[in-house]
């Protein structure tokens, strides 16, 4: 009878084992996934969310800008007269270009933006006070461009990625679009003959079957995800720590997205255990990369509203990271996975071919942006065809559906082809050749010059994208961009971090980029603000984080932080 009734028993014990197992496994491959997460904030994206929507609003007043590190009296009184000297410089030689821009920031949201955030916030309300240098332009010619009183910068900016042949190259580009496509005008949805010309170049370069258009970086790595996943018919896409492909919801599940995303992994570069991952999930439709982040692999963009210690780092390998994208290709492969190459920024900076000829890897999917509309806006899908179409033969009503008014506008399809028949100038192929010997040689010889004037900063580089790392624990790294300002050095809003030069400084115009360059960082260290307490950066962050924790509990003591607390 006992026996019985444990052969009846007998189906609902194996139901609970499998059920066991199967729980089991699900653990196992959760385990795996949190494993290949970078172990920063950076990597675990929904803790960095919690965490930045906790941290509290401070600020220090004039007294407490100086000596947030616990300088003694004379080093804060050296900083001051710096910081307020060269207040009267931007004062005196920025009049015109700062007084727009105060205006203007009234209405224009992305002016606000970027205001604010050029620095840490704590010290964010005086930079904005005394030193607004200006973000309107009226001229560029060659390497520099004018302010509105006159000032000629040389620019270190690079239109975020867009001038890699020079600002009179473009205004070729454009001018010659204009002529190019005058006659049809901005006819939308036929296209000009002009089309046919840069789908074949790009066939060409990009080593892909077909070509998409699209009106922004962004757009084109939206319709590559959803090609990947209608291709795959699985939902997840893995982008790698610190990446950036643009500012929508799928891509950016961190800090800054105010929606929730559950189809994103974001796994560390560079990682077997990510391998791992990528092998075993069922899920996975698609990889994202950013060959950029070579230079930094698994941090964020370097901006030095974020540069509250001295850790920032760079370092390029060309050799490791060809090997991680070797074995990323294969695994991809093997599994069925979309590998997507996000070139936005870096394509056609790096070599004719882009990062896929410069690692020497052929992607399934292929985005463009920045430098290919010969000045005008543009993004650009290029892919396999295998993955680049949107129906289904045996299915009809199976469709991807992407399509946006101004894709394939006359005018810039005929800027496009002026860039690119500028791409095959003989004198721009033998520039490609030299060109990472050039620029590398160029960074070396000024990381000479600063340790030989024995200045806490040095440059990293990837061809002619640089960033600037310090080697000196401070909490005021971020006053070099507005001396490098006053030495008449454009950068953009994220400061040192990135500075990017255009392909046709000749080595005079850099040279006297880096005279100034250096004078700015002699003048930095002569007004104190590398001098203090001997530290370190974790020391410098555990004070942050003291200076906040206070702040969080104590919230109506004052407006103010509490440095050295």
């Amino acid at each position: 009878m006992l026996n019985a009734s444990l052969l009846d028993l007998a189906p609902y014990a194996a139901v609970a084992a499998g059920g066991v197992g199967l729980w089991l496994a699900k653990g196992r491959a959760r385990l795996a996934l949190s494993r290949a997460k970078h172990n920063s904030l950076a990597g675990h994206v929904r803790m960095a969310r919690r965490i930045a929507s906790a941290i509290p609003f401070y600020e220090y007043n004039q007294n407490q800008f100086f000596c947030s590190d616990n300088a003694p009296e004379s080093v804060v009184a050296r900083r001051e007269d710096g910081f307020f000297r060269l207040a009267g410089i931007f004062q005196d030689r920025f009049r015109q270009s700062a007084a727009l821009t105060v205006e203007a920031r009234q209405g224009l949201s992305d002016l606000q933006f970027t205001s604010n955030y050029r620095v840490p916030f704590q010290y964010s309300r005086l930079v904005r006070e005394h030193l607004t240098s200006g973000s309107f332009l009226s001229a560029s010619q060659g390497v520099t461009v004018t302010d509105l009183d006159g000032n000629i910068f040389y620019d270190l900016t690079g239109s975020h990625g867009v001038n890699l042949l020079g600002y009179d190259s473009y205004k070729a580009c454009i001018a010659e679009a204009v002529e190019r496509v005058g006659s049809l005008g901005p006819v939308l949805g036929a296209y000009h003959p002009v089309v046919a010309d840069n789908v074949a170049d790009l066939q060409r370069i990009s080593g892909q079957d077909e070509i998409s258009f699209h009106m922004s970086g962004t757009e084109a790595v939206m319709q590559a995800v959803r090609l990947a996943r209608y291709h795959t018919g699985r939902t997840h896409l893995v982008r790698f720590c610190g990446a950036y492909h643009g500012w929508w919801d799928d891509v950016q599940p961190g800090i800054g997205n105010p929606a929730p995303v559950r189809d994103t992994y974001t796994l560390a570069e560079m990682s077997e255990r990510t391998l791992h991952v990528l092998r075993t999930r069922r899920d996975i439709a698609c990889v994202l990369v950013n060959p950029l982040q070579a230079l930094h692999p698994n941090a964020a963009a370097p901006a030095d509203s974020s540069l509250v210690d001295s850790s920032r780092a760079g370092g390029f390998d060309r050799q490791a990271y060809s090997k991680w994208l070797c074995q990323l290709r294969e695994v991809c492969t093997e599994r069925g996975i979309v590998l997507i190459f996000d070139e936005v920024f870096v394509g056609f900076r790096l070599a004719l071919g882009g990062a896929q000829e410069y690692f020497g890897i052929r992607a399934d999917l292929v985005t463009y942006g920045k430098t290919l509309g010969g000045g005008l806006p543009i993004g650009v899908l290029c892919g396999r065809s295998r993955f680049m179409r949107r129906f289904s033969d045996s299915r009809p009503g199976a469709i991807c559906f992407a399509r946006g008014t101004f894709n394939s506008h006359p005018y810039v399809m005929g800027a496009m082809r002026a860039f690119l028949d500028r791409l095959q100038q003989p004198d721009v192929v033998a520039m490609y050749a030299r060109l990472d010997m050039i620029w590398n040689e160029r960074a070396v010889a000024l990381n000479e010059r600063l340790k030989e004037a024995n200045l806490p900063v040095r440059i990293a580089n990837l061809s002619t994208i640089w960033t600037v790392c310090y080697t000196h624990p401070s909490r005021y790294n971020w006053m070099l961009q507005y001396y490098l300002r006053a030495q008449n050095l454009a950068l953009s809003w994220v400061g040192t971090g990135r500075l990017i030069f255009s392909l046709n400084y000749n080595d005079s115009e850099f040279k006297e980029v880096a005279d100034r360059f250096v004078a700015a960082t002699r003048n930095m260290d002569a007004d104190g603000w590398w001098t203090g307490p001997v530290t370190s950066n974790q020391s410098i962050r555990r004070g942050i984080l003291r200076e906040m924790l206070h702040r969080r509990w104590r919230p109506c003591s004052s407006s103010q932080g509490q440095p050295g607390i």
